[in-house]
């Protein structure tokens, strides 16, 4: 019988969902277990000294993973960068910015900014 996706998981589970493996192909639990230590935002549900993580956690790990792993941060990074409001994993995964896009935004930036100066040195009347 399948677990319901909105179940919680296992500490093994989340271990393979995040596709944390150790040299021989074991399950890397203790990665996740010394994140709990560090990102004290992290918070599975322990029952019978076992934890179980909802997907609020799960995607928190992703974060954690994803900011250390891929990005090359530090422990204190990541966590200056989970304390920013601002912080969307979606965002910085998102590596489809076109540069002729980003050109054309620049050179509207830049006629905006053209457009604004005074042509003949006096003041704006603004």
């Amino acid at each position: 019988m399948k677990k319901s996706l909105k179940a919680y998981k296992t500490i093994g589970e989340v271990a393979e969902i995040l596709e944390l493996e150790s040299t021989r192909n074991k399950k890397n639990t203790h990665t996740i277990r010394y994140w709990e230590s560090e990102f004290k935002q992290l918070k599975p549900l322990i029952i019978n000294k076992r934890r179980h993580y909802d997907d609020k956690n799960i995607n928190l790990l992703k974060k954690i993973k994803f900011l250390l792993k891929d990005k090359g941060m530090t422990i204190s990074g990541v966590k200056k960068q989970l304390n920013d409001d601002f912080f969307d994993i979606d965002a910085n995964e998102n590596k489809t910015i076109n540069a002729l896009d980003l050109k054309e935004k620049l050179n509207k930036i830049k006629k905006l900014i053209k457009d604004l100066k005074p042509s003949n040195g006096k003041k704006n009347p603004r």
